[in-house]
Protein backbone atom coordinates (compact mmCIF):
# COMPACT_ATOMS: atom_id res chain seq x y z
CA UNK A 1 0.00 0.00 0.00
CA UNK A 2 2.63 2.46 0.93
CA UNK A 3 5.00 1.47 -2.05
CA UNK A 4 2.15 2.10 -4.75
CA UNK A 5 1.38 5.75 -2.52
CA UNK A 6 5.02 6.44 -3.57
CA UNK A 7 5.05 5.36 -6.63
CA UNK A 8 1.75 7.45 -7.59
CA UNK A 9 3.03 10.76 -6.09
CA UNK A 10 6.42 10.05 -7.77
CA UNK A 11 4.64 9.49 -11.15
CA UNK A 12 2.46 12.54 -10.93
CA UNK A 13 5.59 14.74 -10.09
CA UNK A 14 7.34 12.94 -13.38
CA UNK A 15 4.60 14.01 -15.18
CA UNK A 16 4.52 17.28 -14.12
CA UNK A 17 8.28 18.12 -14.48
CA UNK A 18 7.98 16.33 -17.78
CA UNK A 19 5.61 18.06 -19.23
CA UNK A 20 6.74 21.15 -18.45
CA UNK A 21 10.22 20.60 -20.22
CA UNK A 22 7.99 19.08 -23.41
CA UNK A 23 6.20 22.01 -23.59
CA UNK A 24 9.18 24.64 -23.16
CA UNK A 25 11.47 22.61 -25.76
CA UNK A 26 8.24 22.28 -27.93
CA UNK A 27 7.44 25.58 -28.07
CA UNK A 28 11.11 26.94 -28.32
CA UNK A 29 11.99 24.30 -31.06
CA UNK A 30 8.44 24.89 -32.94
CA UNK A 31 9.13 28.93 -32.78
CA UNK A 32 12.78 28.65 -33.77
CA UNK A 33 11.63 26.70 -36.69
CA UNK A 34 9.67 29.75 -38.10
CA UNK A 35 6.33 28.07 -37.04
CA UNK A 36 4.17 31.63 -35.54
CA UNK A 37 3.83 32.20 -32.28
CA UNK A 38 -0.06 32.42 -32.22
CA UNK A 39 0.00 28.57 -33.88
CA UNK A 40 2.70 27.64 -31.56
CA UNK A 41 0.78 28.61 -28.48
CA UNK A 42 -3.09 27.32 -29.81
CA UNK A 43 -1.62 23.70 -30.91
CA UNK A 44 1.86 22.85 -29.84
CA UNK A 45 1.76 23.97 -26.53
CA UNK A 46 -2.05 22.75 -26.11
CA UNK A 47 -1.14 19.05 -27.42
CA UNK A 48 2.06 19.51 -24.72
CA UNK A 49 0.01 20.30 -22.33
CA UNK A 50 -1.80 17.25 -22.77
CA UNK A 51 0.90 14.38 -23.54
CA UNK A 52 0.54 13.38 -19.69
CA UNK A 53 -2.77 12.01 -20.23
CA UNK A 54 -1.83 10.42 -23.73
CA UNK A 55 1.11 8.26 -22.04
CA UNK A 56 -1.45 7.66 -19.05
CA UNK A 57 -3.16 6.66 -21.47
CA UNK A 58 -1.51 4.50 -23.35
CA UNK A 59 -0.05 2.74 -20.27
CA UNK A 60 -3.35 2.37 -18.81
CA UNK A 61 -4.87 0.40 -21.83
CA UNK A 62 -2.15 -1.73 -22.79
CA UNK A 63 -2.26 -2.78 -18.95
CA UNK A 64 -5.90 -3.33 -19.75
CA UNK A 65 -7.52 -0.59 -17.55
CA UNK A 66 -10.18 1.06 -20.12
CA UNK A 67 -11.46 2.49 -17.50
CA UNK A 68 -8.70 4.38 -16.03
CA UNK A 69 -7.92 5.66 -19.75
CA UNK A 70 -10.79 7.34 -20.09
CA UNK A 71 -11.51 8.18 -16.97
CA UNK A 72 -8.44 10.47 -16.36
CA UNK A 73 -9.66 12.35 -19.98
CA UNK A 74 -13.33 12.57 -18.31
CA UNK A 75 -11.95 13.87 -14.91
CA UNK A 76 -9.04 16.22 -16.91
CA UNK A 77 -11.60 17.65 -18.88
CA UNK A 78 -13.95 18.41 -15.96
CA UNK A 79 -11.25 19.70 -13.52
CA UNK A 80 -10.24 22.28 -16.70
CA UNK A 81 -13.57 23.55 -17.30
CA UNK A 82 -14.69 23.56 -13.67
CA UNK A 83 -11.65 23.87 -11.56
CA UNK A 84 -9.12 25.57 -13.26
CA UNK A 85 -11.38 27.86 -15.69
CA UNK A 86 -13.43 28.63 -12.41
CA UNK A 87 -10.11 29.35 -10.73
CA UNK A 88 -8.53 31.67 -13.21
CA UNK A 89 -12.46 33.58 -13.42
CA UNK A 90 -11.88 33.72 -9.52
CA UNK A 91 -8.67 35.36 -10.51
CA UNK A 92 -9.66 37.98 -12.64
CA UNK A 93 -13.03 38.16 -15.24
CA UNK A 94 -12.26 36.27 -18.05
CA UNK A 95 -13.13 38.61 -21.59
CA UNK A 96 -13.74 35.52 -24.30
CA UNK A 97 -12.81 36.88 -27.91
CA UNK A 98 -14.90 35.96 -31.38
CA UNK A 99 -12.57 32.31 -32.19
CA UNK A 100 -13.32 31.17 -28.95
CA UNK A 101 -17.34 31.39 -28.95
CA UNK A 102 -16.84 30.07 -32.75
CA UNK A 103 -14.57 27.60 -32.74
CA UNK A 104 -13.56 26.15 -29.54
CA UNK A 105 -16.41 26.11 -27.37
CA UNK A 106 -18.47 24.29 -30.04
CA UNK A 107 -15.75 22.31 -31.01
CA UNK A 108 -15.48 21.44 -26.92
CA UNK A 109 -18.83 20.40 -26.84
CA UNK A 110 -18.91 18.12 -30.03
CA UNK A 111 -15.87 16.22 -29.02
CA UNK A 112 -17.52 15.75 -25.84
CA UNK A 113 -20.82 14.77 -26.86
CA UNK A 114 -19.11 12.33 -29.66
CA UNK A 115 -17.20 10.59 -26.62
CA UNK A 116 -20.45 10.15 -25.32
CA UNK A 117 -22.46 9.26 -28.41
CA UNK A 118 -19.28 6.49 -28.90
CA UNK A 119 -18.95 5.18 -25.36
CA UNK A 120 -22.83 4.58 -25.18
CA UNK A 121 -22.72 0.98 -25.21
CA UNK A 122 -19.70 0.71 -22.45
CA UNK A 123 -16.95 -0.28 -25.41
CA UNK A 124 -14.77 2.22 -27.18
CA UNK A 125 -13.92 0.50 -30.09
CA UNK A 126 -10.93 1.47 -32.98
CA UNK A 127 -12.92 2.33 -34.99
CA UNK A 128 -14.00 5.02 -32.79
CA UNK A 129 -10.37 6.06 -32.12
CA UNK A 130 -10.32 6.27 -35.95
CA UNK A 131 -13.34 9.14 -35.78
CA UNK A 132 -11.60 10.88 -32.87
CA UNK A 133 -8.57 11.08 -34.25
CA UNK A 134 -9.59 12.62 -37.85
CA UNK A 135 -11.79 15.07 -36.11
CA UNK A 136 -8.49 15.78 -34.34
CA UNK A 137 -6.83 16.42 -37.63
CA UNK A 138 -9.54 18.29 -38.80
CA UNK A 139 -9.87 20.42 -35.97
CA UNK A 140 -6.12 21.67 -36.42
CA UNK A 141 -6.48 22.28 -39.92
CA UNK A 142 -9.84 24.60 -38.91
CA UNK A 143 -7.86 26.08 -35.75
CA UNK A 144 -4.35 26.84 -38.41
CA UNK A 145 -6.76 28.60 -40.59
CA UNK A 146 -8.39 30.86 -38.42
CA UNK A 147 -5.31 31.52 -36.14
CA UNK A 148 -4.40 33.54 -39.59
CA UNK A 149 -7.20 35.49 -39.33
CA UNK A 150 -6.98 36.69 -35.88
CA UNK A 151 -6.66 39.88 -34.82
CA UNK A 152 -3.12 42.06 -34.34
CA UNK A 153 -3.56 42.30 -30.54
CA UNK A 154 -3.91 38.31 -29.90
CA UNK A 155 -1.35 37.54 -32.37
CA UNK A 156 0.80 40.46 -30.46
CA UNK A 157 0.35 38.59 -27.38
CA UNK A 158 1.11 35.16 -28.41
CA UNK A 159 3.81 36.94 -29.89
CA UNK A 160 5.15 38.34 -27.02
CA UNK A 161 4.94 34.56 -24.86
CA UNK A 162 5.68 32.28 -27.94
CA UNK A 163 8.28 34.01 -30.18
CA UNK A 164 11.91 34.20 -30.20
CA UNK A 165 14.32 37.65 -29.66
CA UNK A 166 15.60 38.49 -33.62
CA UNK A 167 17.95 36.41 -34.67
CA UNK A 168 17.53 32.95 -32.54
CA UNK A 169 15.61 31.18 -35.18
CA UNK A 170 19.31 30.54 -36.82
CA UNK A 171 21.03 29.57 -33.32
CA UNK A 172 21.63 25.88 -34.10
CA UNK A 173 22.81 25.51 -30.82
CA UNK A 174 19.48 26.88 -29.05
CA UNK A 175 17.78 24.40 -31.18
CA UNK A 176 19.61 21.67 -29.94
CA UNK A 177 19.47 22.03 -26.47
CA UNK A 178 15.70 22.68 -27.43
CA UNK A 179 14.81 19.09 -29.18
CA UNK A 180 17.34 17.81 -26.02
CA UNK A 181 14.77 19.41 -23.65
CA UNK A 182 11.86 18.18 -25.51
CA UNK A 183 13.17 14.67 -26.00
CA UNK A 184 13.96 14.51 -22.51
CA UNK A 185 10.72 15.60 -21.38
CA UNK A 186 8.91 13.06 -23.60
CA UNK A 187 11.15 10.64 -21.83
CA UNK A 188 9.96 11.52 -17.98
CA UNK A 189 6.36 11.74 -19.13
CA UNK A 190 6.88 7.90 -20.20
CA UNK A 191 8.39 6.77 -17.22
CA UNK A 192 5.79 8.58 -14.86
CA UNK A 193 3.24 7.31 -16.59
CA UNK A 194 4.20 4.34 -16.27
CA UNK A 195 5.17 4.83 -12.14
CA UNK A 196 1.61 6.47 -11.71
CA UNK A 197 -0.36 3.97 -13.43
CA UNK A 198 1.09 1.45 -11.45
CA UNK A 199 0.48 2.96 -7.87
CA UNK A 200 -3.00 4.06 -9.27
CA UNK A 201 -3.99 0.53 -9.86
CA UNK A 202 -2.54 -1.02 -6.80
CA UNK A 203 -4.23 2.05 -4.23
CA UNK A 204 -7.60 0.82 -6.26
CA UNK A 205 -7.36 -2.59 -5.85
CA UNK A 206 -5.89 -2.06 -1.44
CA UNK A 207 -9.21 0.99 -1.49
CA UNK A 208 -11.36 -1.24 -3.03
CA UNK A 209 -12.50 1.44 -5.20
CA UNK A 210 -12.27 1.20 -8.71
CA UNK A 211 -10.20 2.22 -11.67
CA UNK A 212 -12.26 4.27 -13.16
CA UNK A 213 -12.89 6.20 -9.47
CA UNK A 214 -8.86 7.06 -9.38
CA UNK A 215 -8.50 8.05 -12.60
CA UNK A 216 -11.54 11.06 -12.60
CA UNK A 217 -9.69 12.09 -9.01
CA UNK A 218 -6.33 11.65 -8.41
CA UNK A 219 -5.04 10.96 -11.86
CA UNK A 220 -7.12 13.75 -13.27
CA UNK A 221 -6.12 16.24 -10.97
CA UNK A 222 -2.25 15.36 -11.55
CA UNK A 223 -2.68 14.76 -15.11
CA UNK A 224 -4.34 18.71 -15.30
CA UNK A 225 -1.23 20.01 -13.72
CA UNK A 226 0.40 21.62 -16.28
CA UNK A 227 -3.00 22.93 -17.51
CA UNK A 228 -3.57 24.52 -14.60
CA UNK A 229 0.00 26.55 -14.46
CA UNK A 230 -0.04 27.48 -17.59
CA UNK A 231 -3.44 29.34 -17.30
CA UNK A 232 -3.39 30.30 -13.67
CA UNK A 233 0.61 32.34 -14.78
CA UNK A 234 -1.23 33.43 -17.96
CA UNK A 235 -4.29 35.12 -16.00
CA UNK A 236 -2.00 36.84 -13.75
CA UNK A 237 0.06 38.17 -16.59
CA UNK A 238 -3.37 39.49 -18.01
CA UNK A 239 -2.50 37.56 -21.17
CA UNK A 240 -6.28 36.13 -21.12
CA UNK A 241 -6.16 34.86 -25.03
CA UNK A 242 -3.17 32.24 -23.74
CA UNK A 243 -5.20 31.18 -20.59
CA UNK A 244 -8.48 30.23 -22.80
CA UNK A 245 -7.17 28.89 -25.85
CA UNK A 246 -4.81 26.45 -24.21
CA UNK A 247 -7.09 25.61 -21.76
CA UNK A 248 -10.42 24.81 -24.33
CA UNK A 249 -7.30 23.25 -26.67
CA UNK A 250 -5.86 21.28 -24.77
CA UNK A 251 -10.07 20.13 -23.40
CA UNK A 252 -10.44 19.62 -27.08
CA UNK A 253 -7.41 17.69 -28.23
CA UNK A 254 -7.64 15.25 -25.05
CA UNK A 255 -10.91 14.00 -25.88
CA UNK A 256 -10.09 13.95 -29.99
CA UNK A 257 -6.67 13.46 -30.45
CA UNK A 258 -5.62 11.93 -27.05
CA UNK A 259 -8.45 9.22 -26.29
CA UNK A 260 -8.45 8.41 -30.59
CA UNK A 261 -4.49 7.49 -30.28
CA UNK A 262 -5.56 5.95 -26.79
CA UNK A 263 -7.90 3.66 -28.71
CA UNK A 264 -6.03 3.43 -31.54
CA UNK A 265 -2.73 2.47 -29.72
CA UNK A 266 -4.27 -0.22 -27.49
CA UNK A 267 -5.03 -2.52 -30.45
CA UNK A 268 -8.32 -3.92 -28.97
CA UNK A 269 -11.54 -2.47 -28.19
CA UNK A 270 -11.47 -0.38 -24.36
CA UNK A 271 -14.41 -2.04 -22.20
CA UNK A 272 -15.72 0.76 -19.62
CA UNK A 273 -17.26 0.50 -16.05
CA UNK A 274 -20.72 1.33 -16.58
CA UNK A 275 -20.99 4.39 -13.68
CA UNK A 276 -18.27 5.66 -15.89
CA UNK A 277 -20.68 5.47 -19.02
CA UNK A 278 -23.57 5.96 -17.34
CA UNK A 279 -22.70 8.92 -14.62
CA UNK A 280 -19.18 10.72 -15.70
CA UNK A 281 -19.23 10.69 -19.13
CA UNK A 282 -22.06 12.57 -19.37
CA UNK A 283 -21.38 14.75 -16.68
CA UNK A 284 -18.48 16.17 -18.94
CA UNK A 285 -20.55 16.65 -21.39
CA UNK A 286 -23.16 18.49 -19.59
CA UNK A 287 -20.24 21.32 -18.37
CA UNK A 288 -19.45 21.82 -21.82
CA UNK A 289 -23.08 22.01 -22.55
CA UNK A 290 -23.00 24.55 -19.07
CA UNK A 291 -19.96 26.58 -20.56
CA UNK A 292 -22.67 27.98 -23.58
CA UNK A 293 -24.88 29.75 -21.63
CA UNK A 294 -21.85 30.86 -19.34
CA UNK A 295 -19.52 32.41 -22.45
CA UNK A 296 -22.42 33.39 -24.36
CA UNK A 297 -23.68 35.80 -21.47
CA UNK A 298 -21.61 39.19 -21.81
CA UNK A 299 -18.75 37.18 -23.81
CA UNK A 300 -17.18 36.47 -20.57
CA UNK A 301 -16.77 34.40 -17.37
CA UNK A 302 -17.53 36.59 -14.26
CA UNK A 303 -15.75 35.94 -10.50
CA UNK A 304 -19.35 35.38 -9.46
CA UNK A 305 -19.48 32.55 -12.60
CA UNK A 306 -15.72 31.30 -11.37
CA UNK A 307 -17.01 30.86 -8.23
CA UNK A 308 -19.62 28.80 -8.94
CA UNK A 309 -18.23 26.41 -11.15
CA UNK A 310 -15.46 26.04 -8.51
CA UNK A 311 -19.02 25.09 -6.29
CA UNK A 312 -19.52 22.78 -8.78
CA UNK A 313 -16.52 20.83 -8.33
CA UNK A 314 -16.01 20.79 -5.34
CA UNK A 315 -19.73 19.10 -5.50
CA UNK A 316 -18.60 16.45 -8.18
CA UNK A 317 -15.93 15.29 -6.02
CA UNK A 318 -17.52 15.14 -2.85
CA UNK A 319 -20.00 12.82 -4.94
CA UNK A 320 -17.20 10.60 -6.44
CA UNK A 321 -16.05 9.94 -2.99
CA UNK A 322 -19.14 9.43 -1.31
CA UNK A 323 -20.18 6.77 -3.89
CA UNK A 324 -16.90 4.76 -3.37
CA UNK A 325 -17.59 4.49 0.22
Amino acid sequence: MAADLTWLAVGLVALVIGSEWLVKGGSRLAAGLGISPILVGLTVVSIGTSMPELAVGLRAAASGNGSLAVGNIAGTNIVNLLLILGLSALLRPLTLHLRTLRLDLPMMTAAALLLWLLAADGTLAASGGAVLTVAAILYTAVLIHSARRESRSVQAEFADEYARPPGAVLARGAILRDLALLLVGIVVVVIGADWLVGGAVGVAESFGVSDAFIGLTVVAIGTSAPELATTLVATVRGERDIAIGNLLGSSVYNILLILGLTVLGAGRPLHLDPDLVRIDIPVMALVALVCIPIFLTGRRVSRLEGGAMVTAYVAYLTYLVIAQT
